[in-house]
């Protein structure tokens, strides 16, 4: 019996959204028996979980800062500025290592369409005339915790007002292939290695 890696797995559930998405009729129901028969969809849902829990954690570990006064050039418990704080949360919650200002971790990212924003995706805005100039981080339902400027404290805001609305500059999502973050280099060969073996298993099952 062929045993998948970890990393196979992760590969997998990026094919099988995609399928089950792109393919209309019984193709999905095709591909929900071969994982099935390959006792894959356990470990699919268990890496989903496992996402919605680092997002979850990391959030948490976000709101535990909140009424933290801004500092300048701070990046702990005694004081934040914007991009001392995302670099904080992402390094205690999920052990990675952004860069330290607010427009080298939007290099370090990937862009991701607003209407695909998920909790724990940073947000930015242009608050100094030039771009990312702000970064915080998405929490759902609109808002974002971020530390806003001197004089203020960590807090929670909704990206619909006026001040965010004019001035919101793109989201990123945070991955392991960041510039400081741990890199996992053979994620994509390996998922383009297995795609092509699952499509040809799969052809092989219907027959």
């Amino acid at each position: 019996m062929r045993m998948f890696t970890p990393a196979l797995v992760v590969a997998i559930v990026a094919l099988y959204v995609t399928t089950a998405h792109a393919s209309p009729g019984s193709s999905g129901d095709d591909m929900d028996r071969l994982l099935a028969d390959r006792g894959l969809l356990t470990q699919i849902d268990q890496v989903r979980q496992n996402v919605s829990n680092r997002a979850s954690e990391l959030v948490v570990t976000a709101m535990g800062f909140l009424g933290v006064p801004y500092k300048r050039g701070g990046n702990n418990e005694n004081g934040f500025d914007c991009s001392g704080f995302v670099r904080a949360i992402y390094q205690q919650s999920v052990g990675l290592l952004l860069p330290r200002r607010a427009e080298q971790q939007a290099a370090a990212t990937q862009s991701i369409e607003k209407s695909d924003l998920q909790p724990g995706d940073l947000v930015f805005f242009n608050t100094l005339r030039r771009a990312f100039s702000h970064v915080g981080i998405y929490v759902g339902e609109g808002k974002f915790i971020h530390a806003p400027k001197p004089g203020a404290e960590v807090r929670v805001e909704s990206m619909g007002g006026r001040y965010w609305q004019t001035r919101f500059d793109g989201a990123r999502r945070v991955t392991p292939q960041g510039r400081d973050a741990q890199p996992q280099r053979q994620t994509q060969p390996i998922a383009a290695d297995f795609r092509a073996q699952l499509l040809l298993d799969q052809e092989q099952y219907r027959r």
